[in-house]
């Protein structure tokens, strides 16, 4: 039986990967970082959470990593643990280069001296391509962040590339364009509509602010990508790929798509605030995923229109049960405050 280590295990990511892990039989330990308030909702509501076996460690902390590998033995990596959100990381810009990109050198050379045979898997992200120059961006396009998050991803990109060529170890990068899921963080755009429809059409809110409207991105699932980081380390060398759905669609189509689904028009609710304008955006991202395809017999099968109704109906159910005094594993009500009788969401 073969193990895997996954960091960041109680992302979105983490979670459908060990899911996945799972199934085709794998052990499956997980890298997590101990706080006050253990975020395990994701990996309770997959039903996985009793099946994994959690590790306490700390990206920043070469030691608590080498504990993590000694203790799992995996004959698989899968480095996902990051701070992944965008605009935080103009906020924390130092924190987000030590932990998204200088923690893949720390784990990839805990991993050279201890399990040098081991197969891993980098994170990588469509941020890294910026305002291409291309229209739709493949492997051979070059790289041009526009955010210190996207900076710190270029970094651990070709730390993995490095580590490759250099020291012969099996090291992917898996350049992923953007996939949601009704998993996805709060503070991502797709969740954050389809949670605030859900908040409208229950009459818990009343409107949600938003940002850049005309933003385009390459929007997929998420359970079927955490596939593809599987296929990546069963071939018999090692390489990069890109996985995306060679679509893109722009805020805009999102929020029309979103509360169309529970027969609202979007224009009624929604309020453009250029406070939450990037102070540099990337206006449209396309990835071309021909070589998975090829190479992994890897494609998207979830349409656009599709994943948007899939998230709103998942949201819905979570508020109309929430109201209902239903439990049930979820993110929101540590978000939720009682003022004069009614529920606020502090987002908003």
């Amino acid at each position: 039986m073969k193990s895997a280590l996954i960091t960041g295990i109680t992302g979105q990511d983490g979670a459908y990967l060990a899911e996945y892990l799972l199934k085709n039989k794998y052990r499956v330990f997980g890298m997590y970082r101990r706080t006050s308030t253990p975020n395990f909702w994701r990996l309770s509501a997959l039903g996985v959470l009793d099946k994994i076996t959690l590790i306490p460690a700390d990206l920043t902390d070469e030691g608590s990593i080498i504990n993590a590998i000694n203790e799992s033995d995996p004959d698989e990596v899968y480095h996902l643990a990051a701070q992944s959100f965008v605009e935080a990381s103009y906020d924390e810009p130092v924190a987000t280069g030590d932990i998204t990109g200088l923690s893949v050198t720390r784990l990839l050379d805990a991993l050279r001296l201890l399990k040098p045979n081991v197969r891993f898997y980098q994170a990588s992200s469509s941020e890294m391509y910026g305002n291409a120059i291309s229209p739709i961006q493949n492997e051979k396009t070059g790289f041009h962040p526009a955010s210190p998050y996207a900076a710190a991803k270029v970094y651990g990109y070709w730390i993995t590339r490095i580590y490759r060529d250099s020291f012969k170890m099996y090291t992917c990068n898996g350049i992923l364009f953007n996939h949601e899921s009704p998993l996805r963080g709060l503070e991502f755009v797709t969740r954050k509509v389809t949670n605030a429809v859900a908040m409208i059409k229950t009459g818990v809110a009343k409107s949600v602010r938003l940002g850049n409207l005309n933003s385009a991105r390459d929007w997929g699932y998420a359970p079927e990508y955490v596939k593809s980081m599987w296929l990546m380390l069963q071939q018999s060398k090692p390489d990069d790929y890109v996985i995306a759905t060679g679509e893109n669609h722009t805020v805009r189509d999102l929020v029309e798509i979103a509360f169309s689904v529970v027969g609202l028009n979007w224009e009624d609710h929604v309020i453009v605030d250029k406070r939450l304008f990037r102070p540099l955006d990337v206006l449209s991202l396309k990835g071309d995923p021909t070589k998975a395809r090829k190479s992994l017999g890897w494609y998207p099968q979830t349409t656009f229109r599709d994943l948007v109704s899939l998230m709103v109906k998942a949201d819905l159910k979570r508020w109309k049960d929430w109201l209902e005094g239903k439990f049930f594993p979820w993110d929101v009500p540590a978000s939720l405050r009682m003022k004069k009788g009614k529920y606020h969401w502090r987002i908003y």
